[in-house]
């Protein structure tokens, strides 16, 4: 498998106005989900990272009370590729 490519602006723009929640965050993509409370975000964080091992490709993760954050980045491509999607949208299922 070939080292993933940056996509073009106009494709992640249409991914983008295509869901809840995600926005650009400079070469990243970036959402908030929402939990009850501490041990929802934490759960969360844990099936995201269990996910992110799984695909060899990692987020930055921010968890508080009732939050967590999660940015994807190719930083060898210098910013979104298909995997930063794929992976965005696996976090969106995980948060249901």
């Amino acid at each position: 498998m070939g080292r993933p490519q940056k996509l073009d602006s106009s494709t992640i723009d249409a991914w983008i106005a295509a869901r809840v929640g995600w926005t650009r965050a400079g070469e990243g993509l970036t959402k908030r989900f929402a939990f009850p409370d501490f041990g929802g975000s934490m759960a969360f964080a844990v099936r995201v990272g269990f996910e992110a091992e799984k695909r060899d490709h990692h987020p930055d993760l921010t968890i508080g009370w009732g939050r967590a954050d999660v940015l994807w980045t190719t930083h060898d491509a210098g910013g979104i590729t298909e995997l930063d999607l794929a992976l965005a949208e696996r976090c969106d299922e995980l948060a249901r």
